[in-house]
């Protein structure tokens, strides 16, 4: 199993807060956007009603100038207004001439001012909400009706820079950022070490359970830091550990005992049945003393390999291996194994392939699937091969002999299983088994597969490991 390590905590806290900020984002811009927007159109408002006053005296002094044709005293007035503000203002008669203005010349070309005129000679104001954004370089155009006995006989014009009241709308904008970044990088700042606290007895928790698995049955979660529901959950995994240990102790215990025990009474028998050789007389009983012997040979081995199951658990802490060394050590003993039993024997892998592995756990797998593949098979040429695929080296133990069913190939994994054919064979049944737990406990897998045309094709499937 492969251990959880620290550097996890900060891609967990780095999700947690890419969860929280958004939200936090997403609130700040719900309340911000509408109170920008009203900024925006309470600024555009005062401007605009500040510009109408003005539009509106001017109109009342146009109507009493237009009426006693006196327009020297209005059109200084305008000319003062504009150096005064900057704000270009005219009247202008209903035929579009310009009367007075205070400047000159007066530019009517905007679609702005011809909308207002438009509206003005017709008898009423143009449009009265003219938000003004930020980002839009216009005037603000105001345009007043001058009415005389209920009759327009012109109009009076403001054009204003909006320069000043989107630099004003641009400063609440930031006061009101900055007014939502503060609350927003406080919260931030407190959800860094909320998380960290709530984080860290679960990535010790991830460690512990890691630990576990990997066969570190004394690892423990922390008890004592993070939030109450936390600790709680950390004592009972820990009480958890302690029951499961304690039981796999106590497992492992009694079958080791077990073996232990029953090889001094199983020596003393063998002793005694070897002892009996000289006085037994007739076939009958010669044949009934090898049956003896070869039971109590029997015996010996399934102790034997009980014992090594038992070793199986504490041999969990996989390691990198070298291959080429493995079989050099290894194959000479497959091929006199071979010799003896008149198989030939192939052996092709790739060189320079390093696996993870048990300690000492793939040499005997392959030891036992070559053993199998010549002692059981009834074949008569076995072949070692290898290859790697997708990260991972495949071993292959293949043969040409009878092979098995398909539920035989299931069953052949499990403990005690052996193949009626081979009930007469000497074997315990669990080899199988305690390779594939082996092969798994570094992460691989042991499969058995129908050979081509006819055998069984065994295969170990481990990590790859580079140099």
């Amino acid at each position: 199993m492969t251990r959880t390590t620290p550097g996890r905590l900060p891609h967990v806290l780095r999700r947690l807060l890419a969860l929280i900020v958004p939200l936090l984002v997403a609130l700040v811009a719900a309340l911000g956007v509408p109170l920008a927007f009203a900024v925006v159109q309470r600024e555009s408002q005062e401007t605009y009603l500040d510009r109408l006053g003005d539009a509106s005296r001017f109109a009342s002094l146009a109507e009493n100038a237009l009426a006693s044709g006196r327009l020297t005293a209005l059109r200084e007035e305008l000319v003062r207004y504009d150096r005064l503000y900057g704000i270009r203002a005219g009247l202008i008669g209903t035929d579009g001439a310009v009367v007075a203005a205070s400047r000159e010349p007066f530019d009517l070309t905007d679609p702005t001012v011809t909308t207002g005129l438009e509206a003005a000679f017709g008898g009423y104001r143009g449009e009265t909400d003219q938000s003004v954004w930020p980002w839009e370089d216009v005037d603000l155009v105001v345009v007043e009706p001058v009415g005389r006995d209920s009759e327009v006989v012109a109009a009076v014009v403001t054009v204003s820079p909006t320069g000043g009241l989107r630099s004003a709308i641009l400063r609440q904008w930031g006061l009101l950022a900055l007014v939502g970044l503060v609350p927003m990088l406080g919260v931030a700042a407190v959800a860094w070490p909320m998380s960290r606290w709530v984080l860290r007895p679960v990535r010790r928790l991830d460690e512990a359970t890691a630990a576990v698995a990997g066969g570190e049955l004394d690892a423990r979660a922390d008890e004592v830091g993070g939030p109450p529901e936390l600790r709680r959950l950390a004592t009972s995994f820990n009480a958890m550990v302690g029951v499961v240990g304690r039981a796999l102790r106590r497992q492992r215990a009694f079958v080791s005992d077990a073996s232990h025990q029953l090889r001094n009474p199983l020596a003393s028998l063998r002793l005694a049945v070897d002892n009996l050789e000289p006085h037994v007389t007739g076939e009958e009983g010669r044949e009934a003393h090898r049956i003896a012997v070869d039971e109590a040979e029997e015996m010996g081995r399934v102790l034997d390999t009980l014992l090594a199951a038992t070793r199986l658990d504490s041999a969990s802490a996989a390691e990198p291996v070298e291959v080429d060394g493995l079989l050099a050590t290894h194959v000479p003993g497959w091929r006199a194994l071979a010799s003896a039993g008149g198989v030939g024997l192939d052996v092709d892998v790739p060189p320079d392939l390093r696996v993870l592995e048990p300690p000492g756990g793939l040499g005997s797998v392959l030891d036992e699937l070559v053993g199998n593949a010549i002692r059981l098979s009834g074949g008569t040429r076995v072949r070692v091969w290898g290859r790697t695929a997708d990260g991972r080296v495949e071993l292959h133990v293949t043969d040409d002999g009878t092979g098995l069913t398909e539920r035989e190939r299931a069953d052949a994994l499990g403990r005690f299983w052996r193949a009626p054919r081979h009930q007469n064979v000497a074997g315990t049944g669990l080899g199988l088994s305690i390779c594939a737990e082996l092969i798994e406990s570094a992460g691989g897998a042991l499969t058995l597969r129908a050979a081509e045309p006819h055998g069984l094709d065994a295969v170990v499937r481990l990590h790859a490991r580079h140099r």
